[in-house]
């Protein structure tokens, strides 16, 4: 009888064994996440973009509805949260549009009360929310992060134009100096007006109406590498990523991302709001990528870069690029079908630049760009080459999922705003926040040339911030995803 039961607990044990896909070797790898915890801040239109501080166990979330200010939230007896008092920074200038926090320090990224004039960064500390240091930084600072070591702080400064275009402040980049007393340079894009051409070939845009080149570049969003020795800054509405090396200061290089190919099958869309279903298809169509945010990541030993192909447009009272496809004057070689084509349920409803496809300046259409690459893109961050496009397959999964709004269709589709990475099983976790179905759509990123899809989560309604807090740092022991959900003012809390 012994023997017997030796025997099925040695057959039990080496089934439970072979069961590899159904007993993850580690509890933190990606099966899927559930909420666990949401808090709602009271507002529409706010809780737009948080941080998270270990020590003090506090989240740090903008929330410019009423004021300006940054409200801040408990964690120390998570998934319990409790709102303390917000930081009321409605005295210093305009709203705050970002924040950051490093080593007990809370960084906040504050416009001036006119856009156009340079904005501030305000450091605080976490515990005692005292000003440690307030300084000038570029116009419009529209986001704000710690390199690694806490040593720099990195503002992407939009210096957006006004409305009626007659105000344009450069975009610029400030890099302060943690260490040599928060000293502060703020670098600009004049030195590269001379390469335009060059980088125009690549898809790079600057088309402002009476903007220098300096005053065109919009930066928007910061990315620093593992060893806080470079930056990587996208400039949405160019079309490109600035790399700068924050040692010395300088901008090395502008990178163009040139345009995605809607005419191939692999990169289908849904070009249409108006034709009562949601199809996929090829259209001859090129779509620039014009990424939002962007996130640094390595894996087998080489580093990269993710982007969220948003696809922002400029749109002012003055001047507005988008154009439907069925206001415009269409070559006739080219476009041969073009009273097909222009129907609504066809391309007719989808929304291009104005700014380019008039190749041989005759007036008409000769190619049709549109706004944003409805995915994310994975970039070799030595090189700056593209390692991998998602093409169509994120809408796909979207599709799949059962969220996709059509009526965004002809509007850059599902709008990938958002984009971290979390290591979760040793392997690097991609989360891309996607505005227009408010839901978050997770990758296993660890092979960058074929990232693999895991799942897409609801959110609250429009998540911007996304944020990931590894197990070591969160407030349970447990890793924690936070999206911070612009249109329905929540924040909601996610764990495997």
């Amino acid at each position: 009888m012994k023997n017997k039961n030796l025997l099925a607990l040695t057959l039990l044990a080496a089934a439970f064994n072979s069961c590899t896909d159904h007993f993850p070797e580690n509890p933190e790898t990606p099966v899927v996440f559930k909420e666990v915890a949401s808090i709602d801040l009271g507002e529409t239109a706010a809780s737009e973009i948080s941080a998270y501080d270990p020590a003090t166990a506090r989240l740090f979330t903008v929330n410019n509805e009423s004021a300006a200010k940054v409200d801040v939230l408990d964690l120390s007896a998570f998934p319990a949260i409790t709102k303390l008092q917000s930081i009321d920074i409605s005295k210093l200038g305009g709203v705050a549009n970002s924040v950051a926090v490093s080593q007990g320090k809370l960084a906040i990224a504050l416009e001036a009360s006119n856009k156009q004039a340079n904005g501030n960064l305000i450091v605080m500390n976490t515990a005692t929310l005292t000003t440690i240091k307030q300084i000038a930084v570029g116009a419009l600072p529209d986001m704000v992060t710690f390199s690694p070591d806490g040593k720099y702080i990195v503002t992407a400064n939009e210096g957006e134009p006004n409305a009626d275009y007659t105000a344009d402040p450069e975009g610029s980049v400030s890099i302060i100096d943690v260490t040599d007393n928060y000293n502060v340079k703020t670098l600009t894009f004049g030195a590269f007006a001379g390469s335009y051409n060059q980088l125009a070939l690549g898809g790079f845009r600057v088309y402002g109406p009476g903007a220098s080149f300096a005053q065109d570049i919009e930066p928007e969003y910061v990315a620093i590498s593992s060893d806080s020795k470079k930056a990587f800054v996208t400039l949405q509405e160019n079309n490109g990523i600035a790399e700068l090396d924050l040692t010395t200061g300088t901008i090395l290089k502008l990178h163009p991302l040139g345009s995605k190919d809607i005419s191939k099958m692999a990169n289908a869309m849904d070009a249409s709001d108006k034709d009562n279903k949601i199809a996929l298809a090829a259209w001859p169509v090129k779509s620039f990528y014009l990424p939002d945010a962007i996130a640094p990541f390595s894996s087998n030993g080489s580093d990269y870069l993710i982007t969220a192909n948003e696809g922002d447009a400029r749109e002012y009272a003055a001047f507005d690029e988008q154009k439907r496809v069925s206001t415009l004057s269409l070559d006739a070689t080219v476009f041969p079908d073009a009273v097909t084509l222009k129907k609504p349920e066809n391309l007719g409803r989808l929304r291009v630049t104005s700014t380019r496809g008039d190749i041989d300046n005759d007036g008409d259409f000769d190619v049709l760009y549109g706004f944003g690459g409805r995915g994310f893109s994975i970039f070799n961050a030595s090189t700056g080459q593209l390692v991998f496009d998602s093409a169509s397959s994120l809408e796909e999964e979207v599709i799949k999922a059962g969220i996709y709004d059509d009526d965004r269709s002809d509007d850059k589709g599902v709008e990938p705003e958002g984009v971290t990475i979390g290591m979760i099983g040793n392997k690097p976790v991609g989360f891309i926040a996607l505005e227009r179905v408010d839901a978050v759509a997770i990758y296993d990123l660890s092979n960058p040339s074929a990232p693999k899809f895991l799942q897409i989560l609801k959110t609250g309604d429009a998540p911007e911030g996304v944020l990931y807090v590894a197990p070591d740092k969160s407030p349970n022991g447990k890793g924690l995803l936070v999206t911070s959900n612009e249109g329905d003012g929540t924040v909601k809390f996610y764990q495997i």
